[in-house]
């Protein structure tokens, strides 16, 4: 029986991983069913993050700068909730709607990010979740 519970404790191989949710408070994702993230055997790997505020209001409806600014932000509360930063992070995968957009996002990495900066993957979509929506961003990061 699927009591929905999080199993806390899994084996990969001979190794046994600690998997422990990232709780934020108040969740914007709850609505979506969605987990901000999960924190396992010394990493964070977060769900996309897009231009929602706490309180899950969408930021910057028609304005790419205003809703990459909010997604940056919104990135980095999770990662403070999972114990890390920007500073850790090691991968991101960066999802637009126009790549017209490009030279604002190697922008916006020198302003968020630090040297040596994140793996990254860049791809255009025709659609984000909640079609305002015109940057959205995972990440994969060290915990502290």
């Amino acid at each position: 029986m699927d009591t929905g519970a999080l199993d806390t404790q899994r084996r990969v191989g001979n190794i046994k991983v600690s998997i422990e949710p990232i709780q934020l408070d108040p969740d914007p994702l709850a609505a979506y069913r969605i987990s901000p993230g999960f924190k396992a055997h010394g990493m964070l790997y977060l769900s996309g993050h897009a231009a929602i505020s706490e309180s899950g209001e969408l930021v910057g409806i028609g304005d790419f700068d205003a809703q990459a600014e909010a997604t940056f932000e919104s990135l980095g509360r999770t990662l403070r909730a999972g114990g890390s930063d920007l500073s850790q992070v090691i991968k991101v995968t960066i999802y637009l709607t126009d790549m017209s957009h490009f030279d604002k996002i190697v922008a916006l990495r020198e302003k968020w990010f630090t040297e040596p900066y994140p793996a990254d993957t860049i791809v255009e979509v025709n659609s984000l979740a909640l079609p305002e929506l015109m940057i959205e961003i995972e990440a994969i990061a060290a915990a502290k």
